[in-house]
């Protein structure tokens, strides 16, 4: 038997321990996606008292993503060689602490060090690790697990939203921060109460981790690799930019109340990313074993026709069109999401999984990480609709990077079923 094919598991620690494992994960990533949210969209009270610029802000976010993107690859290669549980749970520490400690901030330093260093840093190191563990417990159900964590993404971005936008409008936006970070450092000390110690108890203790050089020869020879990073980092380029600017968008060009912006920025999309992900997941699961391009599939028609509704946001005049094209745009989005990573896991070898994740994150992120500071400079140039209208090119960029690997070298990359 080779490396690769050792068994990950030979017993589960607690009867549905797997379906107990993906609530609490679930409930992490609904704290981590809800954290950077509350930014966004309360960004105009923090751009009003510290007196910033919109290429200030941009720079904050920029900064936080470009420090996810540096240090997502640490989390992920550690991931393969320590528990995963500890790092998990020192990542909603860290994020939680940091996000408290933004609340603090009396200026562009204060910021950049709270929210762009201490919360970009404890970020990165949750989702590798989580992610691996869920490809680990769930086999059959992979795809679907993983649509149902991700749905955390949609839901913790509408209620944190809203619940910033009106703690900021009521109480200043310094609260938003005290609440959503006091709320972390709890569910942290959950975390650490209920999840197993996963390494001592599943991987052989004959069996070492990989080292840097072996994670490097075997993911860096996948072409399949590279081209699902290349879309991956086109659709991070268009979140970031997306979900930075579209609640000022509606507020400056709609005359929405800061509140109504926050939450219409958010509902309607993320309520069909939810629809889309959950119906994403449960299709390619049910038809991955006689079409294993099924995931490359779903990735590559989201990004398709997700983009003409990109491309509406910043074209139309009308709030109802806008509305509905943030509908399409979340359901493409959606059934593209569903198979980000068990598509990568089709091509990567369970050993080297958490590696990859970090690797494939680290990229996206450092791309992504442009997208802020592009759209802040459009919009002082050019208009915000122009920005956001452009993205639509991203996406299509990223669908014909799916569509490449799915036709030239998926065939050979696909490793053994684990």
């Amino acid at each position: 038997m080779s490396v690769a094919s050792v068994p990950v598991f030979r017993v589960l620690p607690r009867p549905h321990y797997k379906w107990e494992l993906l609530g609490l994960f679930w409930c992490a990533y609904f704290l981590n996606q809800g954290n950077r949210q509350i930014f966004n969209a309360i960004l105009p009270l923090i751009k009003a008292d510290l007196r910033l610029t919109d290429v200030q802000l941009g720079l904050v976010v920029s900064g936080f993503t470009l420090v996810y993107g540096a240090l997502v690859p640490v989390a992920g290669y550690l991931g393969d060689h320590y528990s995963r549980k500890w790092i998990i749970c020192l990542s909603l520490f860290v994020f939680s602490t940091g996000t408290l400690l933004t609340g603090f901030a009396g200026g562009m330093f204060g910021l950049f060090m709270f929210r762009s260093i201490a919360t970009g840093w404890g970020e990165a190191f949750y989702y590798p690790p989580a992610t691996s563990l869920i490809g680990d417990y769930h086999h059959s159900t992979r795809a679907q697990a993983m649509a149902i964590h991700q749905t955390a993404v949609y839901i913790g971005g509408v209620a944190s939203s809203v619940l910033a936008a009106a703690i900021g409008e009521r109480f200043g936006w310094r609260t938003s921060f005290y609440v959503f970070g006091g709320a972390g450092v709890l569910m942290g000390g959950v975390m650490l109460s209920r999840l197993e110690n996963d390494r001592p108890h599943t991987v052989k203790s004959s069996t070492p981790g990989p080292t840097l050089g072996e994670v490097l020869r075997v993911v860096l020879r996948i072409p399949t690799f590279y081209l699902l990073t290349l879309a991956f980092s086109a659709m991070v380029f268009v979140n970031v930019g997306f979900t930075t600017w579209m609640p000022t968008y509606l507020y400056e060009r709609f005359h929405l109340t800061l509140k109504e912006a926050a939450f219409q920025s958010v509902f309607l999309h993320l309520l069909f990313a939810f629809i889309g992900v959950m119906i994403g997941g449960r299709v390619s699961d049910k038809l991955a074993a006689r079409r294993p391009t099924v995931r490359l599939e779903t990735g590559w028609l989201g990004l398709l026709l997700g983009a003409p509704f990109i491309w509406l946001l910043g074209t139309s005049a009308s709030l109802a069109v806008v509305y509905a094209a943030l509908a399409g745009f979340g359901f493409f989005r959606g059934v593209y999401d569903s198979n980000i990573f068990a598509a990568l896991f089709d091509v990567v070898p369970p050993r080297y999984r958490s590696s990859a994740t970090g690797l494939m994150l680290a990229f996206a992120f450092i791309v992504g990480a442009t997208s802020s500071v592009v759209l802040g400079y459009i919009k002082q140039r050019a208009g915000l609709s122009t920005g956001l209208s452009a993205l639509a090119f991203v996406y299509l960029f990223g669908a014909a990077a799916i569509f490449a690997t799915t036709n030239l070298f998926f065939a050979k990359d696909r490793c053994a079923t684990d």
